[in-house]
Parts: structure tokens; C-alpha cells; sequence
């Protein structure tokens, strides 16, 4: 008779992505409020005291689940960015990925609480997150910088415009998370396509001079 499955022992640490998931789905089940070392703990079978042993603080918990998160995000968006369709159907695709799906997306909700927190972080901390913003920003500038090639976009400073767009970007964006009416996500995005348009698409060719002669 085969033996009946034994629970895992609290004990025991579940792999460390069981517990940034069981974050994440707890986040976006009840929001950060609904998150807490005691709960999660019973979540994935863990003591509140292993929990902080292996992450030492909820913040540390936070931005190891934010990377984790990330670390997937980016998969996705290098997919995307390498994928086929012209530079500006990619650069759709960019935007649509970095735009929250809604009101209280969990990602943006998480990464809202990390930017909250780190105003009293670590060198070590900081460094992690500029990591993450880095990556948004060498992909956006890389991809600028290929669409300018293809002729799909004006020349213009690729660092400097992938500053702007992402300010943009995220400004919207917690807009959207925070429920401010009037930003929706298509909105968002609507308004995101029109600032493309104005600021990349090339100028048109000139038109002729005409030849006035002035009455006598």
C-alpha cells in the first residue's frame, strides 16, 4: 500500500520562489495590506521566524520579490524586443508591457511599496533597484536607437528621449494603479501612442519651393 504524501515540515524552507509567488498572489488577492510575515508564514507552511531568517526584513522579502517579478517581466519584454514587426509595433509592445493592467496591479502596487521604502535603504538595496530601471531604460534606448536606424523614427538623443518617455510612463503609471480616474490603461496607452507620434515619427519631406515672381 503506497505511504500517504507527508506535509512538508514547517522546518523545512519551501524553495525560495514558493515564497516570492505566494507574495505576489497575496498582493494581488488583498493588496500590500493583507500581506504579513505571520500570514505568509502559514501560507507556505513556515514560522514567521524562518521567514525573517532567510530574508531578515519585510522590506528585504519585498524587494527580492519585486526582482524575482522583474526578473520575469524581462524575459517577456527582451522576447518582445527581439521579436519580429517593425521598431514602432515593438515599441508598442514595450509600452503595453510597462503600463499596470489596472487599478491596484499587483506589480506596480509592490513596486510603488519598494520605491516607498527605499528612501531609508542600503547603498546595497538602491543599487538592486537601479538595476531594475536600468534594464527598462538600456532596452528602451537600444530599441530607439534601431527604429532611428530603420528610418522609422527621427534622430534624436536615444538616452534622452528614453528618459522622457519613461517619465512619462511612469507617471502615468501609478495613475493607473492608484485608481485616478480619467487614466484608465487604454487611456494611458492612447495617450502614450499620441507622445510617440509627436516626438519619433520622422518629418515629412519638404515641400517645393515655389517660384513667386512679385507683380511689377
Amino acid at each position: 500500500m503506497p505511504s500517504t504524501p507527508r506535509r512538508r515540515s514547517r522546518n523545512i524552507a519551501p524553495p525560495r520562489e514558493d515564497v516570492l509567488a505566494a507574495v505576489m498572489a497575496t498582493v494581488a488577492e488583498r493588496g500590500l495590506d493583507g500581506l504579513t510575515m505571520a500570514g505568509l508564514g502559514r501560507e507556505v507552511r513556515m514560522s514567521s521566524g524562518h521567514l525573517l531568517y532567510y530574508f531578515r526584513t519585510k522590506d528585504e522579502l519585498l524587494l527580492q520579490t519585486l526582482e524575482w517579478s522583474e526578473a520575469r517581466l524581462g524575459a517577456e519584454r527582451r522576447a518582445l524586443l527581439t521579436g519580429p514587426g517593425t521598431a514602432r509595433e515593438r515599441l508598442d509592445a514595450y509600452i503595453a508591457l510597462y503600463v499596470p493592467d489596472g487599478h491596484r496591479d499587483p506589480h506596480w502596487t509592490l513596486w510603488l511599496e519598494v520605491w516607498n521604502r527605499s528612501q531609508d535603504a542600503d547603498d546595497d538595496a538602491r543599487a538592486r533597484q537601479a538595476a531594475i530601471e536600468d534594464a527598462w531604460h538600456r532596452d528602451l534606448t537600444e530599441l530607439l536607437a534601431d527604429g532611428i536606424t530603420r528610418g522609422e523614427f527621427r534622430a534624436v538623443d536615444t538616452d534622452r528621449a528614453a528618459t522622457r518617455l519613461r517619465a512619462l510612463l511612469d507617471g502615468f503609471s501609478v495613475h493607473v494603479t492608484v485608481g485616478i480616474p480619467g487614466t484608465g490603461r487604454e487611456q494611458v496607452l492612447d495617450q502614450m501612442r499620441g507622445y510617440a507620434d509627436e516626438t519619433l515619427t520622422p518629418p515629412g519631406p519638404s515641400a517645393p519651393a515655389t517660384d513667386i515672381t512679385p507683380a511689377s
